[in-house]
């Protein structure tokens, strides 16, 4: 399976990001993402990768620059946090002590200006809808603006529709989102993984005051994913690199055992103790085996109505299953044991869930490793409609199956069985083949 592994030991930015899968690409893939991003028409958007170098490694910093200037990364909570000794380690120390702080730039002299634009949630949008790019690019971009936007409106005690972006909204960090989405399509990865993130210590200085590191956008944008402080002062993880992290990660772990076929390091310019760096690794995963989390609970005194409604809240929130099954509890009770299995990273937040959606007083959690066929889902135009089929391979095993709501509508519609629409299903597969 091809893995995608993100090492964020040192934070993570929208640009370094941008930068460390830059340098997974082949030649020809790095000259047709210059020129996709160069068809974008942004205005006034240069995008250059620099050979860097960062506490003697070698690597690649992705310049992002708008009317010829590089600007720096702000919070959605409509803080740029750009000051020179506490800021975010992805632009240039000199950039960031002529910004001392960015949102009084404009009474400095200096040699370049670059107006404040405040964009709505629905202007980006606007912005995205309308570039030459993939549906899957450019949904990928609206998710993770959206929950951007869903962070600064959680900071602010608002709405989505009552927020504005600031320089988060602005042609470079949309560049930067965009970038990332491009990437993350042409490597093609099958799976992607991510390393607990460093998000740095202390406070950040800003136009509108002080604020803890993280920030309070960013600590909710990194919700469900594992974060820790060492021993670096500063501001690591930039908003940007929270969303598009948490959004393509599907899970936060170790790296897994793997065949490297390439490695990428996006580089910052902050100095710092240590290399400031986002590291990536490209390969084959050794198995196909990965970690989930298996909760439970008994219960002995819910309805089953109420029982059935816990189960499908667990499967609305993105529970990879949960069910129940029939046991005898103490002085011979029938009750029920409930269980969700869910990705690791998510045990937490699905215990929670468990304990508001149903009457236990505490859940168990077991973590299991959990080996997987290669999935793939494809779309078989009948004379009937359209039929979703889902297929899977791997270790010796080959299946199909048509999606039964598929079949259960055409049914519906034209009086058919299901296996006589299930028939049609396995004709049309087997011309599809």
């Amino acid at each position: 399976m091809k893995t995608l592994y993100l090492e964020c030991s040192m934070g993570v930015a929208g640009d370094m990001l941008m930068a460390a899968l830059y340098e997974l690409c082949t030649d020809s893939q790095k000259q047709e993402f210059l020129a996709r991003m160069r068809a974008l028409g942004l205005p006034g958007v240069e995008i250059a990768p620099l050979a860097a170098n960062s506490g003697g490694i070698a690597g690649t910093h992705m310049k992002v620059t708008v009317g010829g200037a590089e600007e720096d990364e702000p919070h959605p909570d409509g803080h740029s946090h750009a000051c020179a000794d506490e800021h975010e380690h992805h632009h240039h120390a000199e950039h960031a002590q002529e910004h001392h702080h960015h949102g009084e730039a404009h009474a400095h002299a200096h040699s370049h200006h670059h107006p404040h634009v405040h964009r709505t949630p629905q202007d980006v949008r606007a912005i995205l809808e309308q570039l030459p790019v993939s549906e899957q690019v450019r949904a990928d971009a609206l998710c993770v603006y959206q929950s951007i936007a869903e962070a600064e409106a959680h900071v602010h005690g608002t709405t989505v529709t009552d927020i504005h972006f600031h320089e988060v909204g602005t042609l470079d960090a949309i560049a930067d989102v965009v970038g990332v989405c491009l990437l993350m399509e042409m490597l093609g990865a099958e799976d992607v993984a991510a390393s607990p993130i460093h998000v740095g210590r202390g406070q950040v200085r800003c136009a509108h005051g002080i604020l803890p590191v993280p920030a309070p956008a960013t600590a909710w944008l990194l919700r469900g994913a594992p974060i820790y402080s060492a021993d670096v002062d500063g501001e690591l993880c930039t908003p940007t690199g929270a969303a598009l992290v948490c959004h393509f990660a599907r899970r936060f772990c170790a790296m897994p055992a793997m065949t490297v076929d390439g490695i990428g390091y996006g580089l910052g310019t902050r100095v710092f103790s240590r290399p400031s760096c986002v590291r990536a690794f490209l390969g084959e995963s050794a198995q196909k085996a990965h970690t989930v989390a298996e909760l439970q609970c008994n219960l002995d005194d819910m309805t089953g109505e109420d029982l059935a409604y816990a189960v499908e809240m667990l499967l609305a929130e993105g529970a990879r299953d949960a069910f129940t099954t029939p046991v005898f509890m103490k002085k011979g009770r029938p009750g029920f044991l409930l269980t969700c299995i869910c990705d690791e990273a998510d045990a937490d937040r699905f215990a929670r869930l468990m304990l508001r959606h149903t009457t236990t007083l505490g859940v168990r959690k077991r973590i299991c490793e959990r080996t997987c066929l290669d999935r793939e889902e494809v779309c078989l135009n009948t004379e009937h409609g359209s039929i979703r089929c889902k297929k899977s391979h791997g270790c010796g095993v080959e299946r199909r199956k048509p999606e039964y709501e598929d079949l259960a509508r055409i049914a519906r519609e034209t009086g058919l069985t299901l296996e006589q629409v299930r028939a049609v299903a396995e004709r049309a597969l087997r011309d599809k083949e």
